[in-house]
């Protein structure tokens, strides 16, 4: 019998770098692979750039742990390639993603105080 998964977002952080990117994408809205893929590389300005099996290994894992989910819809057959999978944020890959985040900006409060990092005066 499967584990059940947990329900606290608390329970899955820290979130691997790749893993947040891609739920930062799903926050726009759904995308396929390639488009989460290009997307994170923009953003990062290439320096987060995962190769097919990081990305859709970690895809995978999110998928597993219900934070995404696979989206039925698709756009107009015309626009788009039949094999390509969409993906969205579930409820709990959203509470994840904010868990995330304010554990971050946590850090960076901390890290600001420790090291004089604060705004100048």
């Amino acid at each position: 019998m499967p584990k059940p998964k947990p329900t606290d977002p608390s329970e899955y952080l820290p979130l691997p770098p790749l893993a947040f990117h891609i739920l930062l994408c799903l926050g726009e809205g759904e995308r396929h692979g390639y488009a989460l893929k290009r997307e994170i590389v923009k953003r990062t300005e290439g320096r987060l750039n995962p190769g097919a099996g990081s990305l859709y290994g970690t895809i995978q894992k999110l998928l597993e742990q219900g934070l995404i989910e696979e989206s039925g819809e698709r756009p107009d057959p015309h626009l788009d390639d039949e094999r390509r999978r969409y993906f969205r944020m579930s409820e709990l890959g959203l509470e994840v993603a904010q868990a995330e985040a304010a554990r971050m900006r946590a850090l960076v409060e901390l890290s600001e105080t420790r090291f004089g990092l604060g705004e100048p005066a």
